[in-house]
């Protein structure tokens, strides 16, 4: 009996999630044994047209990180989605466009001219810059086309399943795995667009630092002072997204004394994460007047960056109107 065919793929992203598949270790050796690895670009020799001459749907699962950010990851996207049975949605950055989908803050002749007119450090007096097409000796060379707004995965094609995280915990990438292996015997598949590696509750439920009475004169950065290790660090004036964020990565960062960024995205009540955690926010300030609150949300340091870090792209507000 043949192997089920795996497919990994890496596009608009830092690769962490690359790394992260190999953090479940000794285990990659029974993901070889389980699945035939059709095509892995970063691990082994692979081309694009071995994935072309594939029949349609040949695939069984397609692990697909990175949003999309150019033509190449968007051809690659569709290309993958033709081929696979099951497309899933790996990594914050193709589930909610990741620190990528910030890029949406600005266009792409802005990004052109920050990168190759207005760095300092440059070198660039006759302002060249990428372009798509460029006539050499040996023939015609190409870039792909980035684009103006950064997408996600299912922004692009349909998608079966989403696995949150930047990048997904090793524990949650092997559950998944495994799932994945018995839902392929059974036939059984969980519902469509599920989160997997996932549970209903928030980081704060998982999170155990003690909870007490939120009431904040001034937001602080991490920076700026030692935290009480035992004491929720929202409630010490950090930034941390729990209160917005699903449950899944065991707390982490907050584990480390570190505030949460909200890498796994929204509970699945919320539509929102951002705006969750804004209105959070707003209510734990303590302030009499209006004048005051405001003087205490200026010191939020970058709020687009803080509450959208991994979820511009997928939010409400998806990018900035240039």
């Amino acid at each position: 009996m043949s192997k089920p065919k795996l497919a990994l793929y890496w596009a608009a992203s830092c690769g962490g999630c690359e790394i992260a598949v190999l953090e479940i270790k000794e285990k990659i050796l029974d993901v070889a044994a389980a699945f035939d690895i059709v095509f892995w670009p970063v691990a082994l020799d692979f081309k694009y047209k071995d994935v072309e001459t594939m029949a349609d749907k040949s695939i069984d699962v397609c692990l697909f990180n990175g949003a999309i950010r150019n033509s190449e990851n968007e051809y690659v996207a569709k290309l993958l989605r033709d081929k696979s049975k099951i497309m899933v949605a790996f990594g914050a950055c193709a589930t909610m466009g990741g620190i990528p989908g910030l890029a949406n803050l600005s266009n792409r002749e802005e990004l052109f001219d920050l990168v190759y007119r207005d760095q300092p450090s440059l070198d660039n007096a006759d302002g060249v810059r990428p372009q798509l097409k460029t006539e050499v000796a040996e023939g015609e060379l190409g870039l792909p086309e980035i684009y103006d707004t950064v997408r996600t995965l299912d922004q692009t094609v349909d998608v079966d399943y989403y696995v949150p995280g930047c990048a997904p915990e090793a524990e949650q990438i092997w559950g998944v795995i495994t799932a994945v292996i018995e839902a392929l015997k059974t036939g059984v598949l969980p519902p469509k667009g599920a989160k997997l590696g996932v549970n209903p509750k928030t980081c704060c439920d998982e999170c155990k630092k003690v909870k007490e009475e939120k009431k904040i004169k001034a937001f602080r950065r991490p920076w700026e002072f030692i935290p009480d290790p035992e004491k929720c660090l929202l409630e010490q004036g950090l930034i941390c997204m729990g209160p917005a964020t699903v449950a899944g990565c065991g707390a982490r960062c907050t584990t480390a004394n570190m505030p949460c960024r909200g890498c796994y995205g929204p509970p699945a009540d919320v539509l929102d994460q951002g705006a969750k955690m804004l209105s959070t926010v707003a209510s734990i300030i303590d302030a009499p007047t209006p004048e005051e609150i405001a003087e205490i949300a200026a010191t939020v340091p970058d709020p687009v960056g803080t509450f959208y870090r991994f979820g511009l792209a997928s939010s409400l507000l998806r990018r900035a109107r240039i």
